[in-house]
């Protein structure tokens, strides 16, 4: 059969197979066998691979180009950016914001996970959580504002995942790179204030404190809001 053919030997739409392509190219990036910051293989090598005519692969490319998982460069070929597409989404929904939004929507995603999180902990969410605060802790002592930021941003994503709920953590990590960002460019006046509403954040959710788990949140993004 010719991939202009369906199974019953009738034609198939030309849409049915771009859809098909964009379906299998995306399961290449969601699965990691085409890893974000790689080079995708060339037009050529997809042709071979999946069996399909170069146009369709152009357009399924191009079609994950706008969805946001792939980036053409012109003279270098074109790379994953992201794993999903609600990345991408986000990333350019979020990116006209000033910093202040940018604090109220963090203050208010995370404030809801502490509170969720308070009444929907495991034992076994309470001991990472435990772990990523100290470790957080150990690693704002380097001074360096990548490491800052993902050890901040690793012990936040854990308390929406105590949540227990799929779509409040596939929505907050997908919002991680824009919050990294932002976080390279804070600076804290007062460190040890910072370290222990972080403990304070993690005991009230071990105790099972929605109210006191939510106000820590607001006492670690109160002084970035003034």
């Amino acid at each position: 059969m010719n991939s202009g053919e369906s199974d019953t030997g009738r034609p198939v739409r030309r849409a049915g197979l771009i859809d098909q392509a964009v379906e299998r190219f995306r399961a290449e990036v969601v699965s990691g066998r085409w890893p974000v910051g790689e080079r995708i293989p060339t037009e050529a090598d997809l042709v071979s691979e999946f069996g399909v005519g170069r146009n369709t692969v152009r357009e399924a490319i191009q079609s994950l180009v706008h969805g946001g998982l792939l980036r053409r460069e012109q003279g270098r070929g074109t790379f994953v950016i992201s794993s999903s597409e609600l990345t991408g989404t986000l990333e350019r929904q979020l990116a006209g914001g000033s910093r202040r939004h940018y604090l109220e929507l963090r203050r208010a995603l995370d404030s809801t996970a502490a509170s969720l999180a308070a009444s929907c902990r495991s034992d076994a969410d309470v001991e990472q959580l435990r772990e990523l605060r100290d470790r957080r802790e150990a690693i704002w002592s380097t001074g360096d504002r990548d490491f800052r930021a993902d050890a901040d941003l690793a012990l936040h994503r854990a308390i929406v995942a105590a949540t227990h709920n799929p779509l409040y953590l596939q929505l907050y990590s997908s919002m991680l790179d824009v919050f990294a960002v932002h976080m390279r460019d804070e600076e804290r006046e007062d460190e040890d204030a910072a370290h222990r509403h972080h403990h304070e954040l993690v005991e009230a959710i071990a105790d099972g404190d929605a109210d006191r788990a939510a106000s820590m949140v607001a006492s670690i993004f109160g002084p970035f809001m003034r």
